[in-house]
């Protein structure tokens, strides 16, 4: 990582704890009759944008939850909260470790809901550790593979609910300033071998950066489906990439120990409410977010290495190595793009 990139990671920190002040969400026309998803939303960040949809008197909430009692008692904290009736939230299975279990929940929103008028594709992990989930490491299968597996499942129904409705709909998947620190000599795009098999090899995968370069590779994939989607004609829908900025939450576990992390969570770390204000944003935003990287509520322009001429080749080539994969996945899935 190099001191320019250091530099940037913590002037985006310090700038958005010290000096953004982040509004609170405020209802938009309709909204009382719209559907939203939010997945990993029983805790941290997934659970408080739950709460402020909840507030806001969306017509329903769907809560995609790995352990469906803990979703259960995240509902009630919720209604407890908002005083909403309890047919305005339901809680449904999600593991976003499993293809099947992805699948099952795009299939059931595509049966069961009228319409879909936004998705917070909140559930991620961030670990060192080295892992398998699906055959793929575990970071870059959960926060970049599934995420846009279940986005590429859903985009048919986002794009159909939009038509039907006039409200065009959002998928938002929370993004981090750490992706401008992600190690870049795994995405060498001269290289012969893919991306994605460096990535899955465990003898030479990068893990301290894996959660960074997560992020990184989703900033690629929300710029080249945006503007792919967009192409097509086949309707408008929104896909954006907010920054929450460093918050209080339990996504840093392994962190969550040492001493030094404990005070830099302490001087600088928005509290988990502040941060979701950003995700709720995000999914209540419009057309001119299509495709961005959004920071404290306001697009802002990636770094060099996400625009410049290599990170172009970049985007290009990974992107059809996940489509590539997504379709093996399930059968012709690129084409819903």
């Amino acid at each position: 990582m190099s001191i320019p990139s250091a530099l940037y990671g913590v002037k985006s920190v310090v700038g958005s704890k010290l000096f953004a002040k982040i509004p609170v969400p405020e209802a938009i026309p309709g909204i009382h009759e719209q559907i939203f998803i939010v997945t990993g939303a029983n805790g941290g960040l997934g659970f408080e944008s739950s709460l402020h949809l909840s507030r806001l008197g969306v017509g329903k909430l769907i809560m995609g939850v790995r352990t469906v009692a803990k979703g259960e008692d995240a509902k009630k904290r919720i209604l407890d909260i908002t005083n909403q009736p309890s047919s305005a939230i339901e809680v449904w299975p999600l593991d976003m470790d499993s293809y099947d279990s992805v699948k099952a929940f795009a299939s059931r929103a595509f049966t069961e809901l009228p319409r879909l008028d936004g998705v917070l594709a909140n559930a991620g992990v961030m670990t060192t550790k080295w892992d398998l989930s699906e055959g793929h490491e575990k970071t870059l299968n959960v926060n970049v593979i599934s995420t846009f597996l279940l986005y590429l499942l859903l985009l048919p129904k986002m794009r159909e609910s939009g038509k039907a409705t006039g409200q065009i709909s959002r998928f938002v998947i929370p993004n981090s300033a750490l992706y401008n620190m992600a190690p870049l000599a795994e995405l060498d795009p001269d290289k012969d071998s893919s991306i994605i098999e460096r990535l899955d090899d465990e003898k030479t995968a990068n893990m301290s950066g894996r959660y960074p370069l997560s992020k990184l590779l989703v900033l690629f994939a929300v710029r080249e489906l945006a503007k792919r989607s967009s192409a097509t004609g086949k309707g408008d829908s929104i896909i954006n990439t907010p920054n929450p900025s460093f918050c209080k939450s339990n996504l840093a576990q392994e962190s969550a120990d040492s001493r030094a992390y404990k005070l830099f969570e302490k001087a600088l770390a928005r509290s988990t409410e502040e941060g979701s204000r950003v995700l709720v944003h995000g999914l209540l935003a419009g057309l001119e977010t299509n495709g961005q990287y959004l920071s404290n509520c306001q697009v802002e322009t990636p770094r060099c290495q996400v625009t410049d001429k290599w990170g172009q080749r970049v985007q290009q080539r990974f992107v059809e190595e996940l489509l590539g994969v997504l379709n093996q996945i399930q059968s012709d899935i690129a084409l819903n793009i």
